[in-house]
């Protein structure tokens, strides 16, 4: 089991239990049902409404969910959060992003923080 601490400076932070590794519960999934306001459109990546800032708090892990879609490629560089070499060097180093979108991100078996 994973715990996830949704926070953000006009709510509560609020940490809920996620099960790691089901392929389908998702951060926004697990908002969503956890009643957490993180804001959305799409629910499919096209939108990158749900762009949420994940940091682990286990620093001994640092992996922060899956490898980054490609849909998540796209809107984060769209959007100016990371550069093309900044990806390349991630793929490269299979290090984490810090940017992810709620929709795409799958949860691992970490703890992590969530900033919306």
């Amino acid at each position: 089991m994973a715990l996830v601490t949704f926070t953000n400076p006009e709510y509560r932070d609020k940490t809920v239990y996620a099960v790691a590794g089901s392929h389908t519960q998702t951060l926004l999934k697990l908002a969503r049902e956890n009643k957490i306001p993180i804001q959305f459109e799409c629910e499919d990546g096209e939108c990158g409404t749900c762009l949420v800032r994940v940091t682990s708090l286990d620093k001994k892990l640092e992996r922060m969910g899956g490898p980054l879609t490609e849909k998540e490629k796209t809107i984060l560089k769209q959007q100016g959060k990371v550069s093309s070499e900044e990806l390349e060097k991630m793929i490269v180093d299979d290090l984490p992003c810090e940017w992810r979108l709620a929709c795409q991100m799958i949860v691992r078996d970490e703890d992590i923080r969530v900033e919306y």
